[in-house]
């Protein structure tokens, strides 16, 4: 193995720092800090690029802590971020938001990336984990996990006796659910109601949880849902639907899609909500406002779901891909576009939609800063122009970061 020392400068997409070999070479090291002198082990060498574990950390940064969980030294793949302090999370985040767009977008100049505070601990709600060999649910291994002295090597699944991450409704079915025989399980709660579920890949006759909680296949097409409730409106969330991280995070995005949106949208206004999903942001921001809604989303769960939790508005649910959607002559140009994409983001067909479509205004809300960095460039390139972001800090403990940016015209 080849070992370097060396000292990091920031950190980039993906959560991994950046520093540089003696011959003036990028190397991506995945456990350091920006600022600090370490000693890496090489594990991958590109022509252009190599990447590194940090095994030594000869000059700490100060915003370096001790990581709390147990299950991150087994080589847990959830929250890799835990050995950096909580009021630093939010700053690095910001610098890897704006360090994408420079870099990948070329904006020279990037707008002030304002935090959304949160109403709470953002505690999940959701988990998809893998199954250990005794039937227990966990996260993953992480990337350059080393392996345990007792065991000899690092387990594909990392089990947990206590995920602090997690909601306790959902925290407990991680570490008291076992699931004997299974591939993969989606635990899903809801904190409003109290409801939760289990979606497992596999058989499912041995699965051992509380009472009360409902357990279905993957392939099974009977509808498992439980309920939710975010800004005082209630949704109905299935086992298969997509839905933000949990309540707090799902409140403190409308809150911020709401402000992006602006004076902009008022009663009688038209709102689209392209990847509608369930249609959190169509039916807060439709109620809120007093718009018209057409929420767009591709077959599956969440169009039922969108359906039934639009079905008070003036709402109207389109079954399609984005990308191929072509809205009629009758419908004028929306005041505003909300677009909630998957990780790789609107992309060209995206894109394409909302210059069909034609809004005064943007909103899109991405998880990931490398995606939006390029939907940046390709919106730039239809003529709408970076106005503004906003951060919000959903997934703790980790690299990953919601934001919620708005263009105009």
């Amino acid at each position: 193995m080849t070992h370097l020392d060396l000292t990091v400068q920031s950190v980039v997409a993906g959560g991994d720092a950046l520093g540089r070999d003696d011959q003036g070479r990028i190397v991506f090291v995945t456990g350091a800090l920006p600022g600090e002198r370490v000693r890496v082990e090489v594990t991958e060498e590109r022509r252009d690029f190599s990447r590194a574990l940090a095994v030594e950390i000869v000059d700490p940064s100060p915003d370096r802590v001790s990581p709390p969980c147990a299950a991150l030294a087994a080589g847990c793949g959830g929250c890799t971020w835990q050995h950096v302090a909580r009021e630093a999370q939010g700053r690095l985040k910001a610098a890897i938001v704006s360090d994408a767009l420079r870099r990948i977008a070329g904006v020279e100049e990037p707008p002030p990336i304002v935090s959304v505070p949160l109403d709470g601990p953002p505690l999940r709600t959701t988990a998809r984990l893998g199954i250990t060999t005794g039937g227990r649910a966990g996260h993953r291994s992480r990337r350059g996990a080393t392996a345990s002295a007792a065991a000899g090597t690092t387990p594909a699944v990392v089990e947990t006796g206590a995920c602090g991450a997690a909601h306790p409704l959902l925290e407990e079915l991680i570490t008291e659910g076992r699931y004997p025989g299974a591939e993969e399980v989606l635990l899903r709660v809801g904190v409003a109601s109290g409801e939760r579920l289990v979606r497992v890949a596999g058989g499912v006759r041995q699965v051992q949880v509380p009472a009360g909680v409902v357990v279905v296949a993957k392939r099974d097409r009977r509808p498992a849902f439980v309920h939710e409730e975010v800004a005082g409106r209630a949704f109905r969330i299935s086992a298969g639907s997509f839905f933000q991280s949990g309540p707090v995070v799902a409140e403190a995005l409308t809150r911020a899609v709401s402000k992006a949106a602006g004076e902009l949208l008022g009663p009688g206004d038209h709102l689209v909500d392209l990847y509608a999903g369930v249609g959190l942001f169509a039916s807060v921001l439709g109620a809120q406002r007093g718009a018209r809604v057409t929420a767009v989303e591709r077959p599956g769960p969440a169009v039922s779901d969108a359906r039934v939790n639009l079905s008070d508005l003036d709402a109207a649910v389109v079954v399609s891909e984005v990308g191929r959607w072509h809205p009629g002559p009758e419908m004028a140009s929306p005041a505003v576009v909300v677009a909630d994409p998957a990780r790789s983001g609107l992309g060209r067909p995206g894109v394409g939609a909302v210059r069909r479509i034609g809004p005064q205004r943007v909103v899109l809300v991405s998880c990931d800063p490398a995606s939006l960095a390029r939907d940046v460039a390709l919106l730039r390139q239809v003529g709408y122009h970076l106005s503004g972001i906003h951060l919000v800090d959903a997934f703790a403990d980790t690299f990953h970061v919601e934001t919620v940016a708005w263009f105009g015209r």
